[in-house]
């Protein structure tokens, strides 16, 4: 029977202290892929705690793919092994220059032009900044009853008053610090805030060095194809987010789709592809929600460390709203070997009109963007940065994050309810609505999605169905929609519902 104890958990709840003891443990190789766990009560009596602090514990590494469950035999540990280059099969020590600094003249600013701006419209409908924000061809969005398509920010939520106080205290006690220019990468005072924020709720080992600060997600897709290459073969997922594509084919790069299966991306076919630069999403892909296992991780971990210009970049756009468990951690948290660029945006967090987006570059990276592109000038306004950064330092954000997961979960619960009391009920299945701000309503219906999406417009509905964000063609798992709720105000929602209703009578 396993056994800890827990006099060293500290302020962690008891199923997080577990789950992180369980999960040293395979990691390490105490546990070996395929060990039966402990049952669930008679593991609660071994360690003298509640059967839900074990129920919990095994839930979170079971989201997190290191234990998988066989129905009525119990928990498993799964296999999260793989191959390096030189024939180990767990990760070597992580990548950290603690023997060099940066040269003072990467913090120094050196003017320069801007990348000029990428045309990401393409052939498919505008979106907003984030992932869930198609819009209706020829409608605008104040046209809607309610959008089930939009990340945009109620302005309800919006900490207004705290603020307009920082800001007025950045006026007050800042302003020589305004009149300078920034270095390339952002103000330091920012990046420190940051890096101490990815180290506490991520997990993750981020110097404030290796933090870039842009002026949202496609100007820095932008700034890494110019670093990566503009000649190299970049890999999207297939169904996936468009805007990045667009971007890839705005830089004038060759992009190339990469089916998904129950897991995540297929390795087999990102192998064949011939990419050598990957985008996804793991801790909540979009628009399937899928979240990718530690097996598949370490397996695509594995694939960029067979060659030594393969890199992965990780877009963590909504990982801070999982309304189960702790946050799935980075793919960054658990990288050796320098291959994973994490990009994150506080568009999602904070407002979707606040264009503060960063990047974390590993340390071989860092050294090519200053020594090759440290002439750009940041794209984030001082008066910005210096606000952002007050706001962090006074817990400000934290607490901001929490009252936003609180109103989100309470807007998702209000949905899925209107939904089960309605009419459709027995029609829909929800699937994904553990985490994000949207969740997927598979419907029972022998209409096209076209004609769907065509009735709820006259109903005052934007909806957008799955099938829109595949390259590749859609497989049969046909009328499953996107149910985003981000911006729908509260009291919209049982007439969003009834309309909804509306929609499907009699197809």
């Amino acid at each position: 029977m396993l056994t800890y104890s827990f006099s060293e958990k500290g302020s962690e709840s008891l199923y997080e202290y577990l789950y992180r003891c369980i999960k040293q443990d395979i990691m390490e190789g105490a546990l070996a892929p395929g060990d039966r766990l402990p049952s669930k009560r008679s593991f609660a009596k071994h360690l003298n705690v509640s059967t839900i602090t074990i129920e919990n514990a095994y839930a979170q590494l079971l989201a997190e793919g290191y234990i998988y469950s066989i129905p009525k035999k119990g928990y498993y540990t799964a296999d999260i092994s793989w191959e390096t280059p030189t024939g180990g099969l767990l990760p070597a020590p992580r990548e950290t220059p603690t023997d060099r600094l940066l040269p003072a003249s990467w913090e120094m600013p050196t003017g320069g032009l801007l990348p000029a701006p990428v045309d990401v419209n393409g052939s498919f409908s505008p979106k907003s900044s984030q992932p869930g924000g198609l819009l209706c061809p020829g409608q605008q969005k104040e046209a809607y009853f309610a959008d089930f398509t939009s990340s945009q920010t109620h302005p309800d939520t919006f900490p207004f008053s705290i603020w307009a106080k920082l800001m007025r205290e950045v006026i007050g006690d800042s302003r020589a610090a305004l009149m300078e220019n920034p270095p390339s990468g952002g103000i330091l005072p920012l990046r420190q805030e940051i890096s101490k924020y990815l180290r506490q709720f991520r997990g993750m080992d981020a110097a404030p060095e290796q933090i870039v600060v842009g002026a949202g997600t496609e100007y820095l897709y932008g700034l890494l194809i110019q670093l990566l290459g503009h000649e190299k073969i970049y890999g999207v997922e297939d169904p996936g987010y468009q805007k990045v594509s667009a971007i890839i084919k705005g830089c004038h790069a060759p992009c190339c789709h990469i089916p998904l299966d129950g897991q995540g991306i297929r390795i087999g076919s990102l192998e064949k592809s011939g990419a050598e630069v990957v985008h996804i999403s793991p801790s909540h892909h979009f628009p399937t929600g899928i979240i990718m296992p530690a097996s598949r991780r370490f397996q695509l971990l594995g694939w960029a460390a067979r060659e030594g210009q393969r890199y992965i970049i990780e877009d963590d756009y909504d990982s801070e709203f999982r309304f189960m468990g702790r946050p799935i951690p980075a793919l960054q948290s658990i990288d050796s070997m320098g291959k994973v660029i994490y990009m994150n945006t506080f568009a999602k967090t904070l407002a979707s009109t606040i264009r503060i987006s960063y990047m974390v570059l590993p340390w071989h990276l860092v050294e090519r963007f200053y020594q090759e592109m440290g002439f750009y000038a940041c794209t984030v306004s001082n008066f910005e940065q210096y606000t952002l950064t007050r706001f962090l330092q006074g817990g400000h954000f934290e607490r901001h994050i929490n009252r936003m997961r609180n109103f989100y979960h309470r807007q998702r619960d209000l949905l899925l309810g209107y939904l089960k009391g309605s009419p459709l009920s027995s029609r829909i299945t929800i699937t994904e609505e553990d985490a994000g701000l949207h969740f997927l309503m598979q419907v029972d219906t022998a209409a096209s999605n076209g004609d769907i999406m065509q009735r709820a417009k006259a109903q005052g509905l934007c909806l957008s169905s799955l099938s829109q964000y595949y390259h590749n063609g859609c497989p049969p798992k046909a009328h499953t929609f996107l149910m985003n709720y981000a911006s729908i105000p509260p009291g919209h929602m049982q007439e969003a519902i009834s309309r909804l209703c509306r929609v499907f009578e009699g197809i």
